[in-house]
């Protein structure tokens, strides 16, 4: 059995550049839009709450114009 030590050049390619500062901030806006879906999951359930504890819409109009102007 022959044994060949042959030198190859390996060129390598340069990787793509990833810019840090676009996915610091597509980070930021997912994580404020999934805070602003579950603040708005909590206004919709305090909402409906709010409804069926005062025994209907118009209820809930009438309580809260007194409790704004008295």
């Amino acid at each position: 059995m022959k044994r060949t030590d042959a030198a190859i050049k390996v060129r390598t390619k340069k990787g793509e550049r990833v810019n840090v500062q676009a996915e610091v901030s597509k980070v930021a806006v997912t994580t404020m839009a999934i805070a602003a879906g579950l603040v708005g999951a909590w206004v919709v359930a305090a909402f409906i709450g709010g409804i069926m504890a005062s025994g209907g819409v118009m209820q809930l109009v009438s309580n809260w114009i007194t409790a704004v102007f008295g």
